[in-house]
């Protein structure tokens, strides 16, 4: 018996270049076990990965403030908070930084995706100075969203409503916003790519980075062994 997943997808289940590794297409369908997919991207996106995997769309998305489980999707984010904060930022000469790329926010409830490439000091400093709202740094991206909400609290949600204990779950993941879900899944692995945050909280840091490292814990669950 293989056990449920939750997976991050950028810097998990990518490859360097940051596109999606074909080995998720061969391992993932098939997995005889619930498989979240807990990202920090909008929710379309887990939910369009999932439907080309032939699974369910088990999600948690825009770091856990949107969940989906079975039919039901719940909004836990409150993007307006978050987008005073942008108001303000883009008042004060800050830039998003995605030109003219409009997709990245487009369909966000919840929470502001920024460009790593942005004024990071201003965009922390306006955060601090309205409250309420935090700025995640995901790698690829500053997410401002509710501090109230993430990922390992979406995974609590999604092991309820599949009648599931949370710490049956793997997690395998790479930068901070997986930290909560290392905190609830029972084992957690950060692949070599992981930042200081992931890899102090997971359970095992992995030889290898992006897809190489999650193939082989998924490889080693599916052989019954310890990856």
């Amino acid at each position: 018996m293989v056990p449920p997943l939750a997976l991050d997808i950028d810097g998990t289940l990518t490859t360097p270049d940051g596109r999606v590794d074909p080995r998720v297409f061969e391992l993932l369908p098939d997995w005889e076990a619930p498989v979240a997919l807990a990202t920090g991207k909008a929710f379309p996106y887990p939910v369009a990965l999932a439907g080309f995997l032939g699974r369910d769309a088990t999600v948690i998305a825009e770091n856990g403030g949107v969940v989906h489980v079975g039919d039901e999707t719940t909004i836990l984010g409150d993007s307006a908070a978050a987008c005073a904060v942008i108001e303000t930022f883009l008042e004060r000469g800050g830039d998003l930084g995605w030109g003219g790329d409009e997709t990245v926010n487009r369909w966000r409830e919840t929470e502001v995706a920024v460009s790593v490439d942005a004024d990071e000091a201003l965009l922390r400093e306006v955060a601090a100075a309205a409250g309420g709202v935090e700025v995640v740094d995901t790698g690829y991206a500053f997410h401002v969203k509710s501090p109230d909400v993430n990922k390992g609290d979406g995974l609590v949600r999604v092991a309820d409503a599949l009648g599931v204990d949370p710490s049956a779950f793997v997690a395998i993941g790479d930068s901070e916003n997986d930290v909560s879900t290392f905190e609830v899944a029972g084992d957690s692995y950060a692949v070599a790519n992981a930042d200081e945050a992931a890899t102090a909280a997971a359970d095992v840091v992995l030889e290898a980075g992006y897809m190489d490292g999650t193939a082989a814990v998924l490889e080693a669950l599916r052989a019954g062994q310890d990856p």
